[in-house]
């Protein structure tokens, strides 16, 4: 799970269920995260990347109820974001025009989608191997993004033992990939 899912899924959840505040939120931070993620994609096209946010906030916004709570946020906010670039490509472009540089970019989307999953699918795995007095806090703070306060009544501990914990957490899996 992204830095970024966690907060922006629970402020999404929690604007569902009748929280404006949380809602407004959730599109102030993920109109941020559309902008970097657009960016990256339309470097040759600068001008376009806000237009496109706000296309693709305001589809967010349209088929929010369309959205499984049990899938990852991003990756559902990305495939939105996409057909909005697809369908900004193909009016600046043209069918024709568009062939060639649109199978590359659904490429670039494929493989980036594929490898984020596969890293997800490493550190469940690598984290898996750790004990909870490990794993709970390098998931609270290092992946979801919890303070050390935060994360410390989630794990049953205290503070301290919550930053130790994921500083030999971290040690265990770099000795663990060197290994490798």
């Amino acid at each position: 799970m992204s830095a970024s899912e966690s907060p922006l899924r629970d402020l999404l959840l929690r604007g569902l269920a009748g929280d404006a505040a949380a809602y407004h939120d959730f599109l102030k931070e993920l109109s941020a995260h559309l902008r970097a993620f657009l960016r990256r994609r339309l470097a040759s096209l600068p001008d376009d990347v806000e237009d496109l946010v706000q296309e693709t906030l305001l589809a967010v916004h349209n088929q929010r109820h369309t959205y499984d709570a049990g899938q990852p946020l991003t990756a559902w906010v990305h495939a939105i974001a996409r057909y909005k670039l697809v369908d900004l490509l193909r009016r600046r472009a043209g069918r024709e025009a568009l062939t060639d540089a649109l199978d590359n970019e659904l490429e670039l989307f494929a493989a980036s989608d594929t490898a984020a999953n596969d890293a997800r699918r490493d550190v469940a795995k690598l984290l898996s191997q750790l004990p909870d007095r490990h794993r709970l806090p390098i998931q609270y703070v290092k992946l979801e993004g919890l303070s050390v306060a935060e994360a410390a009544p989630k794990c049953g501990m205290s503070e301290s033992a919550v930053k130790v914990g994921v500083h030999r957490g971290l040690k265990s899996l770099a000795a663990r990939l060197k290994e490798n």
